[in-house]
């Protein structure tokens, strides 16, 4: 059986009538393409999970080159320069696979970014202080995003993605791996190092770990649908077993007074995570968001002329 042998659509039917033979599809190994018939829920669903991805993109990318500038020396500076070259190009992949979804167009998609009407991780309503919040963002939120892009990747189900992210996953993995240069350097460095990062780690480890999100629920058709691999709470636990002990391992200290090994479950346990910050992001209500989401919106506005360039070339303009 195809994706193509799908009924023309199934909107309107309930939560999960009608969807058994499509799952049936799924749980074989079939791919969905664009062109291809699907469950309108599969077909929102999965669009929103990219928009959401392709936003995240374009926001950590400008938080990136906001840094450019700041970065200390000109390797840094070449190395920065870089890597929001790529969140940046990751953002427009992924704006041209949700948009051949046929949901939204893409600049529909940008404008209700900038508008405050969709959403993006939770980390990127958070503002870098120092260079030393930057060295955490690649060392802990590089990290968290490359375990959940892995995850998805991993058996992704709907065609143009999983092809995508086999790219932004490669790029990612360098990203991550510049973050731990980055954190080796203040780990060896001089007390004032060492403190500025740990300063920092204060400020990113909880939303580092809220990324993940919590709990995936019973039912998470996402899960269902092979979208995503793992649920929430293993990629978190997974994250936390790996980074609790490294971090502590270059002398700094978790933020988190409840952190200890449990000797009888053989694993760390932290403290029984606020995900009220976590919720407040998603209201557009974190602690950076109103200024990243104006700068965003104003460099739209701002880029207006291109675009409008761009369309008038298009048309045959002289």
């Amino acid at each position: 059986m195809t994706a193509t042998t799908m009924p023309a659509t199934v909107s309107g039917l309930n939560h999960w009538a009608g969807l058994d033979e499509f799952e049936a599809f799924i749980d074989d190994g079939g791919m969905v393409e664009p062109g291809d018939a699907m469950p309108e829920v599969y077909r929102q669903e999965v669009f929103r999970f990219i928009e959401f991805h392709a936003n995240s993109e374009l926001m950590g990318g400008l938080t990136e080159r906001d840094w450019i500038p700041k970065a200390p020396g000109l390797r840094l500076k070449q190395i920065f320069l870089a890597k929001t070259q790529d969140e940046i190009g990751h953002a427009h992949l992924l704006y041209m696979v949700a948009a051949d979804m046929g949901v939204k167009g893409r600049t529909e998609m940008l404008e209700d970014l900038f508008s405050g009407r969709s959403r993006f991780h939770n980390v990127f309503h958070y503002q870098a202080v120092t260079w030393a919040d930057q060295i955490a963002i690649a060392y802990l939120v590089d990290a968290a995003a490359f375990a959940s892009q892995r995850a998805v990747f991993a058996q992704c189900s709907y065609g143009p993605y999983k092809r995508v992210l086999k790219r932004i996953v490669a790029e990612e993995g360098f990203h991550m791996r510049h973050g731990e240069e980055m954190l080796l350097r203040m780990a060896e460095g001089t007390p004032v190092q060492h403190q500025m990062f740990q300063e920092a780690l204060n400020r990113w480890w909880w939303p580092a770990v809220q990324l993940f999100g919590p709990d995936s629920a019973p039912d998470d058709p996402l899960l269902r649908w092979k979208i995503k691999s793992e649920r929430n709470e293993d990629l978190r636990d997974a994250y936390i077993q790996k980074y609790v002990p490294l971090l502590q391992g270059y002398r700094f200290q978790i933020p988190d007074d409840g952190v200890h090994f449990n000797e009888e479950a053989g694993k760390w346990v932290v403290s029984e995570i606020d995900w009220e910050p976590l919720k407040a992001t998603m209201r557009q209500g974190g602690p950076d968001s109103k200024r990243r989401i104006t700068n965003a919106a104003n460099n739209w506005a701002d880029t207006a002329w291109v675009r409008s360039a761009f369309n008038l070339e298009g048309a045959g303009a002289p």
